[in-house]
């Protein structure tokens, strides 16, 4: 798989810590990504930026929780991406805690994944492996 020139995060508000988690190891791997908390300010029209950072990024990271199947913007970005030809098999659920994913998307089953959900060090190396990084 090529290396990601740059990763759109996906996320609910709820989750936030744990995307602030990941952004952190993003960082020390010097992995360019697009996390809504770090790029919007202030007043910026967030929805307009949303959609300019799916149209920029080249991988989708969407974290899979409870709150992200209740988000009705994680839904739309989801959906987004799975229209998108550019974003075929560039699509990366990552499992943080125990869902419904049907209720999100029934292609999820279908995707390659990362489960967060026990050991958060090995599955970011199982995340880098997706691109043969170490």
């Amino acid at each position: 798989m090529p290396i990601p020139e740059k990763l759109f995060l996906s996320h609910a508000s709820a989750d936030r810590p744990f995307v602030n988690q990941l952004a952190t190891f993003l960082v020390t791997r010097k992995i360019p990504f697009w996390y809504s908390k770090r790029h919007v300010v202030g007043a910026q029209q967030w929805h307009d930026e949303i959609g300019k950072a799916l149209k920029r990024c080249d991988w989708f990271l969407v974290v899979i929780s409870p709150a992200a199947v209740r988000s009705k913007w994680v839904k739309r970005e989801l959906m987004y991406a799975l229209n998108e030809d550019r974003y075929e098999n560039r699509i990366i659920p990552l499992f943080y805690k125990p869902c419904d994913t049907e209720a999100l998307s029934w292609t999820l089953a279908s995707l390659q994944r990362v489960d967060f959900s026990k050991n958060f060090d090995q599955s970011c190396q199982e995340l880098i492996k997706i691109w043969r990084r170490s």
